[in-house]
């Protein structure tokens, strides 16, 4: 079972964080809870509020949390004080190199950016600020023609649904096709018949 551990954060973007949170989820459900175990962190574990005021429940804080197999940075407005945050953004420097996976969502790239973990990589981030990505990490080659970019042991995507389809693509590499076809067929997302 590998432990997936999704950051949240005052305004983050919901689908961002939920998405994964729902593939990753689903698929563990529909495979008798054996794949994956889903959490979510915050700076300090209680109630987070997101861009459009859903409140949520950090499980764990920066401090106190289980191993981290899968990381999930997810973004939104907050990624902005999120990269000034030295607490948050040593604690994802420190985090990364011991996950098998890191993966950013949306604006979730330029924390990451920030860090320097993206240079000599090609990355993507939300169109809309395709400039703050190339600004926070200059050393990161910005693709906006792609969804999704992969580099095995880190990964970021677009903007707010695209959360969905790397989470997905996730599953199917480290799952296999027939398990991602299964997660996707019941969520009913995209082309999953």
């Amino acid at each position: 079972m590998r432990n997936v551990g999704i950051l949240i954060f005052e305004k983050v973007e919901v689908l961002d964080f939920a998405g994964p949170y729902e593939v990753f989820s689903v698929t563990s459900e529909l495979n008798n809870d054996d794949l994956f175990k889903v959490f979510t962190i915050g700076e300090k574990s209680g109630v987070v509020e997101t861009v459009n005021g859903l409140r949520v429940i950090a499980d764990y804080s920066v401090e106190d949390h289980p191993s981290v197999d899968i990381l999930i940075i997810p973004g939104g407005e907050g990624t902005r004080y999120q990269a000034g945050n030295k607490k948050v953004m040593d604690w994802i420097k420190k985090l990364q190199p011991e996950t098998e996976i890191t993966m950013s969502v949306c604006t979730g790239s330029v924390l990451l950016g920030k860090l320097g973990l993206l240079d000599g990589l090609e990355s993507v981030t939300h169109h809309q600020v395709l400039d703050l990505l190339r600004k926070s990490a200059p050393g990161t080659l910005v693709n906006p023609e792609k969804r999704m970019i992969d580099h095995g042991y880190i990964a970021t995507c677009g903007g707010i649904s695209a959360g969905i389809d790397l989470s997905l693509h996730m599953v199917e590499r480290l799952c296999g096709v027939e398990i991602r076809e299964k997660t996707q067929s019941y969520m009913e997302y995209g082309d999953w018949k």
